[in-house]
């Protein structure tokens, strides 16, 4: 927090790489992401309340006194509106929430008298208008001064939401009206979660990812617990807690019935079509899905909650932190990771419904992990890939607002706090909500008359909160044995639980057949196949294409099972193309005052030394070289040789550089990218392909940083002339750079003894999306090879999405180089079994033109002085303790 104030205030967010404030419109736009941003101190606004859980109430106060002399709410700038509502609406009033409950305690806040609830008030004037719709469902955007529609508002011509978007509004515009006795705020809400139970789709009582805000028709179909939808479902039976109304926690055993019965698939949670809910959408988790377990702890069903809780932590022990997006075999989908805390919130709610101290040690587990692989100079830098360690200059305002605040909550005794926790809701972003607004300015009727309601055979309905005394009846061990099957669920077994189709066969006729499974040798297979409609033709050149028409399948459910069957042999034919490119590769510097701490994203290349088979990397000082591109004999040998070369892109091929710094004596090389303001953060990865000749002959691993990282890099030349790195298949444990020799790392100081906890040395065992939505549906990579001047430019599309069963009628897939003839289910398009130690994510292939271009050297990084400011006091204790040689 003091770090994000010193950099960054009054930005919306701190930029922890390079020590400044990201304001929008003067950093490179992150598209949706960016719509969090509205120019309103977002993360000052965020963490008012963290600060006093945290005992901070000296800081707490100071905080409220500078959001109400500096934020400006009438901003001419386009925001979400769901995501101005739980951090900033919700930070408000989180905020005024516990101003007034240090108030009545008579010591801090004296002077306060609501400044930060007529705040709220004017914000939620201010998204209204977004509301100015037929059905009720609110425009995803909204104009801070404008509204929407208006000819300066550039928005409001938007069709569609998200689920969670419309249906996260009751907590924050609900305690708004009971705080200030105003009901249009909460009658708005009320009218937007109406409407989407009204729309859910009526046999399967499931609800879309995507709905038309005018008409009310579901754009996607797909249904999860996950991405697009998660909070929706939370706040239905959240608003039962705080409001006291008995419809919303009967709508929520409706969808949580349908829930279980559909998606949850123990231990994992897999999105199905809504009107086909036997019908899996995709074979990946996004890590927004964390919560769930929480929420499965406030409901009182605490059996699937620990098993799905165990599910992610083993995925988390593999990668060190959860990956945005993973497959039903454990591996890599979305390898970014940044800084989400709903793992940490479903510990901390799991351990408070158990006690059971195995969640200290996942909460550790936490700690530790943030302090060895995402804390940076100024503050902890979200993940760009969890496979390499690499870093994004990232630090979202919901890693302050949340994690934070429960990780502190998992290890604080009741005395530890200054206030009940007990007597507050948490919002969806963790904000502090009292109680006592259940019996506040009741101006709204609590049932909706004409709502029906599905009769459900649940004996779980008959709690609402977890009851220890019920839930573990004398059996200390309860949680622990349903936990033990699932410790090796990621790394030593594919488990496949047994699918919905196969449950309700029983003994009868054979489960479906499942893409990873076919043989197309095997005749029962085809039988199989022509059963559910799909031809399989052998093409001329050797491949095998396989071809659906539902309309000749047996019978409706085969045809059912074929469309499955393509979409699955659909992503795991890609998922081929996918694996043949290389994951991105870490740059981490390691001198002083780095010690590890920095780890940039870099490009591989398609020759040299392979960094995944030499697990120690290269490690030594970076040199420029003379001509600084690379494309002739280097003039300056002796200052390369047993160094790693430094140039710039352009004006030859990329071995050509590589062959010249060899043969100076270089051990490596780094590829600077001199299109200015370029960066991992914003462009798809960078492959360094060969020159169309024999590459064996260059031995040393050559690497490609963009712009934005290639200049920390020559800053801290300029600022400290040794700079050593290490180049790797992914950052290496500090602990092990240094032989031993450990830097001081914390997080927060407190009286938890949390400050020093041990670090353990743990290599990963394999390679390693706006902040509340899911993420794009691809990462992009490029390979490239440099060319002369005036070279051509030709590039492939990726990977297409998934067909569509409810659209599609007939669909066909290719195989190429395949053996129709031979055996296993390799041959026929389907990968190798799960349990294989490479991960995916989607990614494009392209050749681009080199022009002539000179080196930047100017660098728009804060000066290094800046950045090691808060650094002083480790500086020294690390050089205290190799003084004294430990």
């Amino acid at each position: 927090f003091c770090s994000q104030q010193e950099h960054a205030y009054p930005a919306d967010e701190l930029m922890p790489l390079t020590c400044r404030g990201r304001v929008r419109g003067q950093e490179p736009s992150r598209g949706d992401v960016d719509d969090a941003l509205g120019k309103f101190s977002l993360t000052l606004i965020d963490t008012l309340d963290t600060l006093v859980v945290l005992n901070k109430t000296k800081e707490f106060e100071e905080a409220v006194k500078k959001v109400i002399k500096d934020v400006n709410l009438d901003n001419d700038i386009v925001v979400s509106v769901f995501e101005t509502n739980i951090r900033v609406l919700g930070g408000l009033l989180g905020g005024h929430s516990v101003a007034i409950m240090l108030k009545e305690k008579g010591e801090y806040m004296q002077w306060y008298n609501g400044e930060l609830l007529h705040m709220a008030k004017e914000l939620g004037y201010k998204l209204l208008p977004a509301f100015n719709t037929t059905s009720g469902l609110p425009y995803p955007r909204v104009n801070l001064k404008f509204g929407v529609r208006h000819p300066e508002a550039r928005t409001g011509t938007e069709t569609d939401t998200c689920t969670a978007c419309a249906g996260t509004l009751i907590l924050e515009f609900a305690a708004l009206s009971r705080f200030t006795g105003t009901s249009i705020f909460e009658e708005y809400a009320r009218k937007a979660l109406d409407f989407i139970w009204e729309k859910r789709q009526r046999s399967s009582n499931l609800v879309g990812v995507t709905i038309n805000i005018h008409t009310g028709d579901w754009v996607r179909k797909d249904s999860g617990v996950g991405a697009g939808i998660d909070s929706y479902y939370e706040y239905l039976l959240k608003a039962y807690v705080l409001l006291g109304d008995d419809s919303f926690l009967e709508r929520f055993n409706t969808h949580y019935d349908a829930i279980m019965r559909y998606i949850s698939q123990p231990p994992l949670l897999l999105d199905v079509h809504i009107h086909k809910p036997m019908l899996n959408a995709r074979t990946w988790m996004d890590s927004l899905l964390a919560f769930f377990p929480g929420l499965q702890v406030l409901k009182g069903d605490i059996r699937p909650a620990i098993e799905t809780h165990e599910m992610l932590y083993q995925v988390i022990k593999k990668h060190n932190f959860l990956p945005e997006a993973f497959t039903t075999d454990f591996r890599v989908h979305w390898a970014q990771h940044p800084l989400r805390p709903e793992f940490a919130e479903s510990t901390y709610f799991l351990y408070k419904a158990t006690g059971d101290p195995y969640y200290l040690e996942v909460g550790k587990t936490l700690i530790e992990n943030l302090n060895k692989y995402a804390r940076v100079p100024c503050g902890f830098a979200a993940m760009k890939d969890v496979r390499t360690g690499s870093h994004e200059d990232r630090m979202d305002s919901f890693f302050l607002a949340e994690m934070f605040k429960y990780l502190y909550l998992l290890f604080a005794d009741k005395e530890d706090m200054i206030f009940d926790i007990e007597d507050y809701i948490f919002t969806t972003e963790a904000h502090l909500l009292p109680l006592w607004l259940s019996t506040t300015n009741q101006t709204i009727s609590k049932k909706n008359a004409s709502t029906e309601y599905t009769e459900l055979d649940d004996n779980n309905f008959d709690w609402t909160c977890p009851n220890t005394q019920i839930l573990f009846p004398n059996d200390p061990m309860f949680a622990q044995s349903i936990r033990e099957p699932l410790k090796n669920v990621v790394d030593k077994s594919c488990p496949r639980g047994i699918s919905r189709a196969e449950e309700s066969l029983g003994s009868g006729p054979k489960p479906p057949l499942r893409a990873r499974d076919f043989m197309a040798s095997n005749p029962e297979h085809l039988e199989i196949l022509k059963k559910m409609g799909v031809s399989l033709i052998h093409l001329k050149d050797g491949r095998v294409q396989l071809v659906q028409h539902a309309v000749q399948a047996a019978s409706s459910l085969d045809a059912e099972d074929g469309l499955r069957f393509m979409q699955e042999m659909i992503e795991l034919s890609s998922q081929q193309q996918k694996e043949q490119q290389l994951p991105p590769r870490a740059v981490q510097i390691v001198s002083h005052p780095f010690f590890g701490r920095v780890v940039l994203t870099a490009g591989p290349a398609q020759f040299g030394m392979d960094l995944s088979k030499h697990k120690a990397g290269t490690r030594g000082f970076v040199a420029t070289i003379k001509p600084y591109n690379g494309c002739s004999e280097i003039t300056n040998p002796e200052a390369v040789k047993e160094k790693i070369a430094l140039m710039q892109r352009g004006q030859c091929m990329f071995a050509e550089k590589a062959r010249n710094i060899q043969k100076a004596g270089a051990i490596g090389g780094i590829v600077i990218d001199d299109n200015e303001g370029s960066s991992s953060d914003t462009a798809p990865l960078f492959q360094m392909a060969g020159d169309g000749k024999n590459t064996d002959d260059i031995t040393i691993p050559m690497l490609f940083l963009f712009n934005k990282e290639g200049n920390i890099i020559l800053d801290a030349i300029r600022e400290y002339e040794a700079v050593e790195v290490l180049l790797s298949d992914k950052a290496k444990d500090r602990a092990t750079i240094f032989k031993g020799k450990m830097i001081p790392n914390y997080i927060f100081d407190s009286n938890l003894e949390m400050d020093n906890m041990d670090q353990k040395s743990s290599e990963n065992d394999s390679h390693k999306p706006n902040s509340e939505e899911a993420p794009s549906e691809s990462q992009d990579a490029g390979a490239a090879s440099e060319e002369p001047e005036g070279g051509g430019e030709s590039s492939a599309a990726g990977d297409p999405d998934p067909l569509s069963p409810a659209s599609t009628d007939s669909a066909s897939v290719s195989m190429a180089d395949q053996d129709p003839h031979a055996s296993g289910p390799t041959e026929a398009g389907a990968p190798e079994p799960a349990c294989t130690p490479g991960d995916s994510q989607p990614q494009e292939q392209s050749t681009q033109t080199e022009a002539n271009s000179k080196a930047h050297w100017d660098s728009k990084v804060q000066p290094m002085e800046s950045i090691l400011a808060d650094w002083n006091e480790d500086i020294e204790a690390f050089e205290m303790m190799e003084k004294d040689e430990l």
